[in-house]
């Protein structure tokens, strides 16, 4: 796979990275096995998707026992990511709630050290930001855990550029992850973040402060790989009460796909490498992290990597647009 200098670390990386989430959170796991699971996550690294994303939410710490168990054997391999701030209030249905207390932190880190069978974090994430906890003090705290080596970089996940800002002051930020894809554009500067508030134009923050940028769900969450068809979501995936997967919106998924298609086909590709693809035009600091349980899936994924886009395929795929609120 293609590599890419992943900023502040100077550490080359796939261009491509892997989303671990899905294995354990928030979509419709049922018949998928562990050692499913853990071959997912070894041909994914294989393949060169050396930035592996999980956090403490996802499964309420079992996606980190998971990356852990599967990958500790190569460690030296991987770009390792977790995240902190966010954690399970139910498993099915998930559900989720905000603790950016400092003593949370703190704990919240320990667990995720032994979960994931590490003695360092490469890069942990504040997961959201906590309204009832100012962000200077959560961030101390993470900061505290750089000086103690127990982590070596910090990131932001779904944030504004004015808490960036905040959050720079007091510590390098060296990645911000959002949301990001051909119908979610709004870390361009176009939209708002999932607090509501206007985003900024965060991709190009991230440039200006040498920090990476890190979609996730660049697929839109599977919609626009075209693979979805008319499936029926069950009450445990959350995507049975998105407004982005209700049967209207399904009914309208070729149109929405057709000028992925178009792409895909003319570069002898699939419309998800497409879709990856255009989320890394705005620059070599964005690593988008993909994240799938099928391994046929997983190499249209790392495929990305190697497709560079046209002018002529930007202005087609410049048509993709969303049929409805992402949430």
């Amino acid at each position: 796979m293609r590599q890419v200098v992943f900023p502040p670390t100077g550490r080359p990386v796939g261009a491509i990275g892997y989303g671990a989430m899905g294995l354990s959170w928030a979509y419709d796991r049922r018949g998928l096995e562990e050692r499913q699971k853990r071959a997912v996550l070894e041909t994914a690294v294989d393949l060169g998707m050396t930035v592996v994303d999980t956090a403490v939410l996802y499964g309420g710490g079992a996606n980190e026992e998971l990356v852990g168990a599967a990958l500790a054997h190569r460690r030296d391999e991987i770009l390792l990511c977790s995240k902190t701030g966010l954690r399970a209030r139910s498993l099915e249905p998930p559900r989720t709630e905000r603790c950016g207390h400092p003593d949370e932190v703190r704990r919240s880190a320990e667990d995720s050290l032994r979960r994931l069978r590490t003695d360092v974090l490469d890069l942990y994430y504040l997961h959201r930001v906590d309204p009832e906890v100012p962000l200077e003090e959560t961030w101390g705290a993470l900061a505290e855990l750089v000086a103690e080596g127990k982590v070596r970089h910090l990131g932001l996940s779904e944030v504004s550029t004015a808490q960036a800002d905040r959050a720079h002051a007091v510590h390098p930020v060296a990645a911000i992850q959002s949301e990001y894809s051909l119908w979610t554009r709004d870390p361009d500067g176009s939209g708002v973040t999932a607090d509501g508030e206007p985003a900024g134009d965060v991709i190009g923050w991230c440039a200006e402060h040498g920090a990476a940028f890190v979609p996730f769900s660049p697929l839109g969450r599977g919609y626009l790989a075209g693979a979805l068809g008319g499936r029926a979501f069950s009450a445990d995936d959350f995507r049975s009460r998105n407004p982005r997967f209700a049967p209207e919106a399904m009914a309208a998924q070729e149109t929405v796909l057709a000028p992925l298609r178009e792409v895909a086909e003319r570069h002898g590709t699939s419309p998800a490498a497409v879709a990856i693809a255009w989320t890394t035009v705005a620059g070599e600091h964005v690593v988008p992290i993909p994240g799938t349980s099928d391994l046929g899936h997983l190499r249209e994924d790392a495929a990305a990597a190697e497709l560079r886009l046209t002018a002529e395929d930007l202005a087609v795929l410049d048509r993709v647009a969303a049929p409805a609120p992402r949430y």
